[in-house]
Protein backbone atom coordinates (compact mmCIF):
# COMPACT_ATOMS: atom_id res chain seq x y z
CA UNK A 1 0.00 0.00 0.00
CA UNK A 2 0.81 3.82 -0.62
CA UNK A 3 -0.59 7.00 1.20
CA UNK A 4 0.47 10.35 1.30
CA UNK A 5 0.21 9.82 5.24
CA UNK A 6 -0.94 7.08 7.92
CA UNK A 7 -2.48 8.07 11.51
CA UNK A 8 -2.21 6.12 14.46
CA UNK A 9 -5.34 6.11 16.61
CA UNK A 10 -9.04 6.55 15.45
CA UNK A 11 -9.86 8.26 18.16
CA UNK A 12 -11.26 12.04 18.37
CA UNK A 13 -8.07 13.61 17.42
CA UNK A 14 -7.12 10.74 14.44
CA UNK A 15 -10.37 11.46 12.86
CA UNK A 16 -10.12 15.19 13.10
CA UNK A 17 -6.71 14.99 11.49
CA UNK A 18 -8.43 12.76 9.03
CA UNK A 19 -10.92 14.91 8.16
CA UNK A 20 -8.74 18.18 8.02
CA UNK A 21 -6.00 16.67 5.71
CA UNK A 22 -8.61 14.88 3.34
CA UNK A 23 -11.61 17.14 3.16
CA UNK A 24 -9.22 20.75 3.04
CA UNK A 25 -5.97 19.74 1.55
CA UNK A 26 -6.94 16.34 -0.41
CA UNK A 27 -4.38 14.54 0.85
CA UNK A 28 -4.66 10.36 0.49
CA UNK A 29 -4.76 8.85 4.36
CA UNK A 30 -5.00 6.01 6.32
CA UNK A 31 -6.26 5.54 9.87
CA UNK A 32 -5.02 2.79 11.81
CA UNK A 33 -6.13 1.64 15.30
CA UNK A 34 -7.12 -1.91 16.56
CA UNK A 35 -10.23 -0.66 18.05
CA UNK A 36 -13.57 0.25 16.48
CA UNK A 37 -13.47 4.38 16.30
CA UNK A 38 -14.23 6.67 19.43
CA UNK A 39 -13.92 3.64 21.74
CA UNK A 40 -11.08 4.04 23.75
CA UNK A 41 -11.56 7.13 25.43
CA UNK A 42 -13.50 9.35 23.16
CA UNK A 43 -16.72 7.96 24.39
CA UNK A 44 -16.13 8.65 27.84
CA UNK A 45 -15.67 12.29 28.04
CA UNK A 46 -18.70 14.86 29.29
CA UNK A 47 -18.13 16.43 25.89
CA UNK A 48 -18.18 19.89 27.21
CA UNK A 49 -16.22 22.54 25.77
CA UNK A 50 -15.22 26.16 26.81
CA UNK A 51 -13.10 29.34 26.13
CA UNK A 52 -12.40 30.04 30.15
CA UNK A 53 -8.88 29.09 30.09
CA UNK A 54 -6.39 30.01 32.84
CA UNK A 55 -2.87 30.60 31.77
CA UNK A 56 -0.25 33.31 31.67
CA UNK A 57 -0.94 33.78 27.77
CA UNK A 58 -3.60 33.53 25.48
CA UNK A 59 -2.98 30.63 23.21
CA UNK A 60 -5.45 28.11 24.75
CA UNK A 61 -8.13 30.96 24.28
CA UNK A 62 -7.12 31.11 20.77
CA UNK A 63 -7.16 27.45 20.16
CA UNK A 64 -10.28 26.61 21.22
CA UNK A 65 -12.37 29.81 20.11
CA UNK A 66 -11.36 28.77 16.77
CA UNK A 67 -12.33 25.05 17.60
CA UNK A 68 -15.76 26.76 18.67
CA UNK A 69 -15.88 28.33 15.58
CA UNK A 70 -15.46 25.21 13.48
CA UNK A 71 -18.10 23.47 15.37
CA UNK A 72 -20.73 26.56 14.79
CA UNK A 73 -20.01 26.05 11.45
CA UNK A 74 -20.38 22.59 11.59
CA UNK A 75 -24.01 22.63 13.29
CA UNK A 76 -24.87 24.96 11.17
CA UNK A 77 -24.45 22.76 8.00
CA UNK A 78 -25.60 19.24 9.41
CA UNK A 79 -28.70 21.05 11.11
CA UNK A 80 -27.07 20.34 14.70
CA UNK A 81 -26.58 16.68 14.22
CA UNK A 82 -24.14 16.25 16.80
CA UNK A 83 -26.35 18.67 19.58
CA UNK A 84 -24.23 21.79 20.07
CA UNK A 85 -25.73 23.75 22.72
CA UNK A 86 -24.41 26.76 24.97
CA UNK A 87 -25.17 26.14 28.33
CA UNK A 88 -21.95 27.89 29.68
CA UNK A 89 -19.88 26.36 32.65
CA UNK A 90 -20.83 27.35 36.32
CA UNK A 91 -17.78 28.04 38.83
CA UNK A 92 -18.75 28.40 41.91
CA UNK A 93 -17.20 28.46 45.56
CA UNK A 94 -17.99 29.41 49.21
CA UNK A 95 -15.00 31.72 50.03
CA UNK A 96 -14.31 34.92 49.71
CA UNK A 97 -11.05 35.06 48.92
CA UNK A 98 -12.05 32.80 45.93
CA UNK A 99 -14.27 34.93 45.06
CA UNK A 100 -11.93 37.77 44.51
CA UNK A 101 -9.98 35.28 42.43
CA UNK A 102 -12.89 34.60 40.04
CA UNK A 103 -13.15 38.36 39.29
CA UNK A 104 -9.46 38.37 38.90
CA UNK A 105 -9.11 35.61 36.96
CA UNK A 106 -12.19 36.68 34.71
CA UNK A 107 -10.41 40.10 33.94
CA UNK A 108 -7.84 38.12 32.29
CA UNK A 109 -9.70 35.82 30.83
CA UNK A 110 -11.69 38.73 29.03
CA UNK A 111 -8.14 40.38 28.18
CA UNK A 112 -7.23 37.10 26.77
CA UNK A 113 -10.16 36.84 24.22
CA UNK A 114 -12.80 34.87 26.33
CA UNK A 115 -15.00 38.10 25.90
CA UNK A 116 -16.44 40.58 28.02
CA UNK A 117 -17.72 39.93 31.75
CA UNK A 118 -20.78 41.24 33.13
CA UNK A 119 -20.52 41.66 37.20
CA UNK A 120 -23.66 41.60 39.84
CA UNK A 121 -22.81 42.63 43.07
CA UNK A 122 -26.85 42.77 44.06
CA UNK A 123 -29.68 41.49 43.08
CA UNK A 124 -30.89 44.25 41.45
CA UNK A 125 -27.67 44.32 39.37
CA UNK A 126 -28.39 40.84 38.55
CA UNK A 127 -31.73 41.33 36.76
CA UNK A 128 -30.01 42.35 33.61
CA UNK A 129 -29.24 38.50 33.55
CA UNK A 130 -30.25 36.31 30.46
CA UNK A 131 -30.27 32.71 31.62
CA UNK A 132 -29.22 30.01 29.53
CA UNK A 133 -31.59 28.50 27.10
CA UNK A 134 -31.97 24.84 26.98
CA UNK A 135 -30.42 24.06 23.48
CA UNK A 136 -28.91 25.46 20.61
CA UNK A 137 -25.85 28.15 20.33
CA UNK A 138 -26.97 31.13 18.14
CA UNK A 139 -27.56 34.33 19.54
CA UNK A 140 -26.37 33.41 22.91
CA UNK A 141 -24.69 35.81 25.37
CA UNK A 142 -20.58 35.12 24.94
CA UNK A 143 -17.93 36.56 27.95
CA UNK A 144 -19.44 35.79 31.79
CA UNK A 145 -21.57 37.00 34.19
CA UNK A 146 -20.01 36.96 37.86
CA UNK A 147 -22.42 37.19 40.62
CA UNK A 148 -21.19 38.23 43.73
CA UNK A 149 -24.40 38.91 45.77
CA UNK A 150 -25.68 35.89 47.59
CA UNK A 151 -29.36 37.07 47.31
CA UNK A 152 -28.42 37.25 43.40
CA UNK A 153 -27.48 33.70 43.51
CA UNK A 154 -30.85 32.35 45.42
CA UNK A 155 -32.78 33.96 42.97
CA UNK A 156 -31.13 32.61 39.89
CA UNK A 157 -29.57 29.84 41.11
CA UNK A 158 -31.81 28.37 43.83
CA UNK A 159 -30.94 24.57 43.60
CA UNK A 160 -27.10 25.29 44.79
CA UNK A 161 -26.13 25.92 48.03
CA UNK A 162 -26.69 29.12 50.14
CA UNK A 163 -22.83 28.61 51.13
CA UNK A 164 -22.33 29.36 47.59
CA UNK A 165 -20.89 33.27 47.78
CA UNK A 166 -20.03 33.48 44.29
CA UNK A 167 -20.60 32.21 40.87
CA UNK A 168 -19.26 33.09 37.67
CA UNK A 169 -21.14 31.62 34.19
CA UNK A 170 -18.39 31.28 31.73
CA UNK A 171 -20.80 31.61 28.40
CA UNK A 172 -19.14 29.85 25.07
CA UNK A 173 -19.12 26.75 26.50
CA UNK A 174 -21.39 24.19 26.44
CA UNK A 175 -21.22 20.75 25.17
CA UNK A 176 -22.21 18.27 22.62
CA UNK A 177 -22.23 14.58 21.53
CA UNK A 178 -19.06 13.79 20.76
CA UNK A 179 -20.29 10.52 18.85
CA UNK A 180 -21.93 12.52 16.31
CA UNK A 181 -19.31 14.85 15.60
CA UNK A 182 -16.77 11.98 15.59
CA UNK A 183 -19.00 9.84 12.91
CA UNK A 184 -20.00 12.57 10.77
CA UNK A 185 -15.86 14.06 10.74
CA UNK A 186 -15.36 10.36 9.47
CA UNK A 187 -18.39 9.87 7.37
CA UNK A 188 -17.01 12.81 5.77
CA UNK A 189 -13.37 11.77 5.52
CA UNK A 190 -14.17 8.69 4.10
CA UNK A 191 -16.18 9.88 0.94
CA UNK A 192 -12.86 11.87 0.69
CA UNK A 193 -10.82 8.83 0.38
CA UNK A 194 -9.77 8.42 3.69
CA UNK A 195 -9.59 4.71 4.65
CA UNK A 196 -9.76 2.15 8.11
CA UNK A 197 -7.53 -0.26 8.56
CA UNK A 198 -8.05 -2.00 11.63
CA UNK A 199 -4.56 -3.03 13.11
CA UNK A 200 -1.88 -2.01 15.43
CA UNK A 201 1.22 0.19 14.51
CA UNK A 202 4.18 -1.97 15.66
CA UNK A 203 6.87 0.44 13.43
CA UNK A 204 7.83 3.21 11.51
CA UNK A 205 10.41 3.03 9.10
CA UNK A 206 12.83 5.90 8.57
CA UNK A 207 15.97 4.18 7.60
CA UNK A 208 17.52 7.91 5.69
CA UNK A 209 16.97 9.57 8.87
CA UNK A 210 12.79 10.50 7.77
CA UNK A 211 9.81 9.00 7.64
CA UNK A 212 9.15 6.45 4.50
CA UNK A 213 6.85 3.87 5.71
CA UNK A 214 4.54 1.95 8.68
CA UNK A 215 4.02 -1.70 9.74
CA UNK A 216 0.98 -2.58 10.78
CA UNK A 217 0.37 -5.88 12.67
CA UNK A 218 -3.44 -6.73 11.16
CA UNK A 219 -6.40 -7.98 12.88
CA UNK A 220 -6.06 -10.63 9.54
CA UNK A 221 -3.25 -11.68 11.47
CA UNK A 222 -1.06 -10.35 8.51
CA UNK A 223 1.60 -7.95 8.56
CA UNK A 224 0.91 -4.81 6.15
CA UNK A 225 3.43 -2.81 5.08
CA UNK A 226 2.50 0.60 4.28
CA UNK A 227 4.60 3.45 2.13
CA UNK A 228 3.86 7.09 3.03
CA UNK A 229 5.85 10.06 3.76
CA UNK A 230 3.93 11.15 7.02
CA UNK A 231 3.04 9.68 9.97
CA UNK A 232 0.97 11.01 12.69
CA UNK A 233 0.79 9.87 16.59
CA UNK A 234 -2.93 10.47 17.67
CA UNK A 235 -2.31 7.36 20.00
CA UNK A 236 -4.00 9.28 22.64
CA UNK A 237 -2.54 7.18 26.19
CA UNK A 238 -0.60 5.19 24.35
CA UNK A 239 1.03 8.44 22.08
CA UNK A 240 4.19 7.96 24.46
CA UNK A 241 4.87 4.11 23.49
CA UNK A 242 4.40 4.93 19.52
CA UNK A 243 6.98 7.81 20.10
CA UNK A 244 9.10 5.39 21.18
CA UNK A 245 9.04 3.78 17.55
CA UNK A 246 10.61 6.41 16.22
CA UNK A 247 12.85 6.79 19.30
CA UNK A 248 11.51 9.91 20.52
CA UNK A 249 10.31 10.15 24.18
CA UNK A 250 7.03 12.33 24.41
CA UNK A 251 7.11 14.39 27.68
CA UNK A 252 4.27 12.87 28.72
CA UNK A 253 2.18 11.24 31.60
CA UNK A 254 -1.77 10.00 32.11
CA UNK A 255 -3.99 9.91 34.78
CA UNK A 256 -6.99 8.13 35.43
CA UNK A 257 -9.89 10.06 35.46
CA UNK A 258 -13.79 8.18 36.14
CA UNK A 259 -17.41 9.67 35.89
CA UNK A 260 -20.40 8.55 36.91
CA UNK A 261 -24.09 8.63 35.61
CA UNK A 262 -26.85 8.55 38.50
CA UNK A 263 -30.91 8.82 38.05
CA UNK A 264 -31.78 12.27 39.65
CA UNK A 265 -36.00 11.41 39.86
CA UNK A 266 -36.45 13.69 42.94
CA UNK A 267 -35.05 16.67 40.25
CA UNK A 268 -32.38 17.99 42.73
CA UNK A 269 -30.65 18.87 39.51
CA UNK A 270 -31.62 21.99 37.64
CA UNK A 271 -31.75 20.37 34.19
CA UNK A 272 -31.68 23.54 32.56
CA UNK A 273 -28.15 23.88 33.81
CA UNK A 274 -24.89 24.05 32.62
CA UNK A 275 -21.74 22.38 33.73
CA UNK A 276 -21.52 23.31 37.58
CA UNK A 277 -18.24 23.23 39.23
CA UNK A 278 -17.69 23.59 42.71
CA UNK A 279 -13.80 25.47 42.86
CA UNK A 280 -13.66 24.64 46.50
CA UNK A 281 -11.11 21.63 48.48
CA UNK A 282 -13.28 20.08 51.09
CA UNK A 283 -13.62 17.26 53.23
CA UNK A 284 -16.73 14.78 53.40
CA UNK A 285 -19.07 14.63 56.39
CA UNK A 286 -19.00 11.17 57.96
CA UNK A 287 -20.64 10.30 61.44
CA UNK A 288 -18.38 10.21 64.61
CA UNK A 289 -18.56 6.52 64.30
CA UNK A 290 -17.85 6.05 60.88
CA UNK A 291 -15.18 8.99 60.90
CA UNK A 292 -13.55 6.73 63.82
CA UNK A 293 -13.83 3.56 61.57
CA UNK A 294 -12.28 4.89 58.52
CA UNK A 295 -9.76 6.93 60.28
CA UNK A 296 -8.54 3.90 61.92
CA UNK A 297 -8.10 1.66 58.98
CA UNK A 298 -5.04 2.85 56.72
CA UNK A 299 -6.80 2.17 53.69
CA UNK A 300 -9.40 4.32 54.19
CA UNK A 301 -8.03 6.91 55.98
CA UNK A 302 -7.84 9.18 53.00
CA UNK A 303 -11.71 9.14 52.82
CA UNK A 304 -11.04 11.52 56.20
CA UNK A 305 -9.01 13.61 54.61
CA UNK A 306 -9.54 16.90 52.85
CA UNK A 307 -9.84 16.35 49.07
CA UNK A 308 -9.18 18.72 46.00
CA UNK A 309 -11.50 21.33 44.64
CA UNK A 310 -13.46 20.86 41.49
CA UNK A 311 -16.03 18.70 41.98
CA UNK A 312 -18.31 18.81 38.69
CA UNK A 313 -21.68 17.62 37.05
CA UNK A 314 -24.23 18.23 34.38
CA UNK A 315 -27.47 17.05 32.92
CA UNK A 316 -27.46 14.37 30.61
CA UNK A 317 -30.28 14.20 27.25
CA UNK A 318 -33.24 15.78 26.93
CA UNK A 319 -37.13 15.57 27.41
CA UNK A 320 -38.02 13.37 29.97
CA UNK A 321 -34.19 12.51 30.84
CA UNK A 322 -33.32 12.32 34.44
CA UNK A 323 -29.78 11.80 34.09
CA UNK A 324 -26.65 13.73 35.72
CA UNK A 325 -23.25 12.87 35.03
CA UNK A 326 -20.60 13.72 38.10
CA UNK A 327 -17.33 13.84 38.37
CA UNK A 328 -14.60 14.80 40.52
CA UNK A 329 -10.66 14.08 39.88
CA UNK A 330 -9.04 12.92 43.40
CA UNK A 331 -6.99 10.31 41.67
CA UNK A 332 -4.49 12.78 40.01
CA UNK A 333 -1.80 12.34 41.96
CA UNK A 334 -1.61 9.01 40.41
CA UNK A 335 0.26 8.82 37.41
CA UNK A 336 0.79 6.23 35.09
CA UNK A 337 3.54 6.23 31.84
CA UNK A 338 1.83 3.22 30.55
CA UNK A 339 -2.10 3.09 30.78
CA UNK A 340 -3.61 0.01 32.27
CA UNK A 341 -7.37 -1.01 30.47
CA UNK A 342 -9.30 -1.80 32.28
CA UNK A 343 -8.87 1.28 34.21
CA UNK A 344 -8.19 0.53 38.06
CA UNK A 345 -11.07 -0.27 40.52
CA UNK A 346 -12.27 2.13 42.88
CA UNK A 347 -14.81 0.87 44.67
CA UNK A 348 -15.94 4.01 47.05
CA UNK A 349 -16.18 6.17 43.91
CA UNK A 350 -19.75 6.48 43.24
CA UNK A 351 -20.56 7.49 46.84
CA UNK A 352 -17.68 9.12 47.19
CA UNK A 353 -18.68 11.76 44.31
CA UNK A 354 -22.60 11.94 45.86
CA UNK A 355 -21.02 12.75 49.51
CA UNK A 356 -18.80 15.70 47.74
CA UNK A 357 -21.85 16.68 45.57
CA UNK A 358 -24.11 17.34 48.34
CA UNK A 359 -21.72 20.58 49.30
CA UNK A 360 -22.44 22.01 45.48
CA UNK A 361 -26.50 20.72 45.56
CA UNK A 362 -27.56 19.90 49.28
CA UNK A 363 -31.05 18.21 47.68
CA UNK A 364 -28.43 15.45 46.35
CA UNK A 365 -28.16 14.19 50.24
CA UNK A 366 -31.46 12.80 49.66
CA UNK A 367 -30.16 9.88 48.20
CA UNK A 368 -27.35 8.92 50.33
CA UNK A 369 -29.57 6.75 53.01
CA UNK A 370 -29.88 4.34 49.68
CA UNK A 371 -27.28 5.05 47.12
CA UNK A 372 -28.54 4.95 43.55
CA UNK A 373 -27.66 2.65 40.97
CA UNK A 374 -24.28 4.84 39.44
CA UNK A 375 -23.17 3.67 35.91
CA UNK A 376 -19.06 4.32 36.27
CA UNK A 377 -16.70 4.70 33.47
CA UNK A 378 -13.69 6.92 32.23
CA UNK A 379 -10.28 7.15 30.48
CA UNK A 380 -6.92 8.53 31.28
CA UNK A 381 -5.73 12.35 30.91
CA UNK A 382 -2.60 11.87 29.13
CA UNK A 383 -1.07 15.23 29.14
CA UNK A 384 2.05 17.20 29.77
CA UNK A 385 3.46 19.00 32.79
CA UNK A 386 1.40 22.34 31.68
CA UNK A 387 -1.34 20.60 30.55
CA UNK A 388 -1.01 21.89 26.94
CA UNK A 389 -1.32 19.50 24.15
CA UNK A 390 1.34 18.97 21.61
CA UNK A 391 0.32 19.36 18.31
CA UNK A 392 3.45 19.28 15.46
CA UNK A 393 6.88 17.65 14.13
CA UNK A 394 7.62 14.80 16.59
CA UNK A 395 11.39 15.45 16.10
CA UNK A 396 11.90 13.07 13.17
CA UNK A 397 11.11 14.49 9.62
CA UNK A 398 8.02 13.53 8.50
CA UNK A 399 6.32 12.49 12.11
CA UNK A 400 4.15 14.56 13.48
CA UNK A 401 2.42 14.09 17.31
CA UNK A 402 -1.54 15.42 17.76
CA UNK A 403 -2.13 14.33 21.35
CA UNK A 404 -1.22 15.20 25.22
CA UNK A 405 -5.47 16.59 25.21
CA UNK A 406 -5.57 15.78 28.85
CA UNK A 407 -9.51 16.02 29.35
CA UNK A 408 -9.93 18.38 26.40
CA UNK A 409 -9.69 16.22 23.15
CA UNK A 410 -13.41 16.50 22.08
CA UNK A 411 -13.35 20.39 22.30
CA UNK A 412 -9.85 21.00 21.16
CA UNK A 413 -9.89 18.29 18.61
CA UNK A 414 -11.24 20.65 15.44
CA UNK A 415 -8.51 23.28 15.76
CA UNK A 416 -5.50 21.04 17.03
CA UNK A 417 -6.26 19.14 13.60
CA UNK A 418 -6.76 22.19 11.48
CA UNK A 419 -3.24 23.44 12.92
CA UNK A 420 -1.57 19.95 12.48
CA UNK A 421 -3.29 19.77 9.03
CA UNK A 422 -1.50 23.01 7.74
CA UNK A 423 1.49 21.81 8.95
CA UNK A 424 1.94 19.02 7.15
CA UNK A 425 0.33 19.95 3.97
CA UNK A 426 2.80 23.06 3.85
CA UNK A 427 0.32 25.75 4.46
CA UNK A 428 0.42 28.67 6.39
CA UNK A 429 0.07 28.47 10.19
CA UNK A 430 -1.20 31.17 12.66
CA UNK A 431 1.12 32.49 15.18
CA UNK A 432 -0.72 30.56 18.04
CA UNK A 433 0.90 27.31 16.48
CA UNK A 434 4.42 27.86 18.43
CA UNK A 435 2.27 27.67 21.92
CA UNK A 436 1.87 23.90 20.89
CA UNK A 437 5.21 22.50 19.80
CA UNK A 438 7.02 19.65 20.95
CA UNK A 439 10.10 21.96 19.96
CA UNK A 440 8.95 24.48 22.95
CA UNK A 441 10.75 22.31 25.65
CA UNK A 442 14.15 22.93 24.26
CA UNK A 443 13.51 26.80 24.44
CA UNK A 444 15.18 28.04 28.12
CA UNK A 445 12.38 30.88 28.41
CA UNK A 446 9.47 28.36 27.98
CA UNK A 447 11.32 26.23 30.77
CA UNK A 448 11.56 29.57 33.10
CA UNK A 449 7.88 29.92 32.36
CA UNK A 450 7.07 26.32 33.39
CA UNK A 451 8.42 26.82 36.78
CA UNK A 452 6.06 29.48 36.76
CA UNK A 453 2.82 28.21 35.17
CA UNK A 454 0.38 28.35 37.72
CA UNK A 455 -3.12 26.60 36.84
CA UNK A 456 -3.50 24.42 34.24
CA UNK A 457 -6.80 24.88 33.66
CA UNK A 458 -7.77 21.28 34.54
CA UNK A 459 -10.75 20.23 35.83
Amino acid sequence: MRTDAVICGAGIAGIAVAHALSVTHGLRVLVVDDLAPLTLTSDKSTEAYRNWWPGPDDAMVQLINRSIDLLERWADASDNRFLLNRRGYLYTTTRAERAAEFEADAALASAQGAGDVRIYRSRQDAAAYVPSSHSGWRDHPAGADLFLDREAIRTHFPWLSPEICAVLHARRCGWFSGQQLGMMLLEQARDAGVELLSGRVTAVDYPEGRVAGVQVQGADGQTHAIATPVFVNAAGPYAKSVGELLGVTLPLFSEAHYKIAIEDPQGAVDRNTGLVILDDAQSLEWSAEEQAELAADDSTRWLTEPLPAGIHLRPEGYGRSTTVLMLWDYHSAHRFDTPEFPLPDDPFYPEVVLRGMTKLVPALAGYLERLPHAYVDGGYYTKTAENRPLIGPMGVPGAYVCAAFSGFGLMAAPAAAELLAQQIAGAAVPPLASSFLLARYDDPAYQAKLAQWGSTGQL
